[in-house]
């Protein structure tokens, strides 16, 4: 992929450099989005649908994104705004996953299972920054944009979910 994940895939006066890069970059990232999603919303469906929207938003505003960060931040951002609207329309609703999302590197093992329990009881804002630091793997200032905070707060964040998972673990 030319350029990796960075500023360096955006083609000239912003937006994609071809249509080629964007579906490359879709490729990558969709079953990352569509778990970010499926964590976020309460039915496989409506992940799968608003995943689809996340995407179809990214290539409708790529020829208008200004090169001012990093696409994969953009990406989170679109799918957190596409979450935060499905549950203005829905309202919360709690049920059981019915569906797991597939995940290569998944190891369903107790100690897996302690730690989404553990995961659990953090705040949400909490939880959001550690999926996205540990889970989809984006830098602090990544995170900072996709959930319109400081860097600062965000170090704050994870720290204080770190020291409470610690105690949960531990305890």
């Amino acid at each position: 992929m030319g350029g990796g994940v960075g500023g360096g895939m955006w083609g000239g006066m912003g937006g994609w450099g071809n249509a080629g890069m964007m579906a490359e970059f879709a490729a990558a990232h969709y079953d990352d989005v569509l778990r970010y999603c499926r964590r976020r919303l309460s039915s496989w469906d409506d992940a799968q649908d608003a995943t689809q929207e996340v995407f179809l938003r990214l290539a409708r505003s790529g020829a208008l994104y200004e090169r001012r960060g990093k696409p994969l931040a953009y990406l989170y951002t679109i799918a957190r705004n596409v979450c935060a609207e499905a549950h203005r329309r829905r309202g919360p609703v709690v049920e059981p996953l019915e569906v797991d999302v597939p995940d290569p590197a998944a190891d369903r093992t107790a100690e897996r299972l302690a730690l989404e329990a553990a995961l659990a009881t953090l705040p949400a804002d909490e939880r959001e920054v550690l999926e996205l630091r540990y889970g989809q793997g984006l830098a602090v200032g990544e995170i900072a944009e996709v959930t319109e905070r400081s860097r600062f707060a965000v170090r704050r964040l994870e720290r204080k979910a770190l020291a409470a998972l610690r105690l949960e673990w531990e305890g």
